[in-house]
């Protein structure tokens, strides 16, 4: 017996963390990999009964790995790496605001000011929490013995990526969307393109 269930922007946390907890094989899958799979079944509708027949089909056929048991520490990496993003995304739109509001720059460069001592109260909080932690101690240190990965990048990876050492090379940078899928059609060579994978994973590695 298997369960397999798409992943959806987080909603699926909470249930996959009960179906773990009751010791039951769960696995995440990506909905591009399933609406392509129904596709290939020539299955163009969709609706919930289709949308479970199509899972249970590409579970029989792929036989995805289940999703590994994920710790306490690592629930609160992500949540407060999440949070620091969207911190950093405020402070970026407030920046943006100065330079066509003038007569409430003040009050945005005060605000922006605050926001900021929250990026570095929840940096804190990270280091604490990494330096707490064995696992991700050791991963962090591999990962900022790379020349350009830093602190930012860092947290980006643990939180975003925790399948860091688990998947090989290329699952990985195909996870995160970095791999190039080639475009080939008999004679034909087409431009290598990537696509799909973990948009703020991308976002972080090419700022770094």
């Amino acid at each position: 017996v298997s369960i397999v269930m798409e992943a959806s922007g987080g909603f699926e946390r909470r249930p996959l963390a009960a179906m773990q907890a009751a010791s039951l094989p769960v696995s995440v899958v990506n909905p591009r990999q399933v609406r392509d799979f129904a596709r290939s079944l020539g299955r163009l509708a969709k609706t919930d009964a289709i949308d479970a027949q199509v899972l249970a089909r590409f579970a029989e056929v792929l036989k995805p790995e289940p999703a590994r048991v994920s710790e306490e520490a690592e629930e609160q990496l992500r949540a407060l790496e999440q949070r620091r993003r969207q911190l950093v995304e405020m402070i970026v739109a407030e920046r943006n605001r100065m330079r066509t509001s003038p007569r409430t720059a003040k009050n945005i460069e005060k605000h922006g000011r605050w926001l900021e001592g929250q990026v570095k109260k929840i940096e804190k909080e990270l280091q604490d929490l990494i330096a707490s932690d064995p696992g991700m101690r050791s991963k962090s240190a591999i990962l900022q013995s790379v020349p350009g990965i830093g602190p930012a990048l860092t947290f980006s990876l643990l939180g975003g990526l925790p399948e860091l050492g688990q998947l090989n090379r290329k699952e990985i940078a195909a996870l995160v969307g970095v791999a190039p899928f080639n475009r080939d059609s008999g004679k034909l060579r087409g431009k290598r393109t990537v696509w799909g994978g973990r948009a703020s994973i991308r976002s972080a590695l090419y700022m770094a």
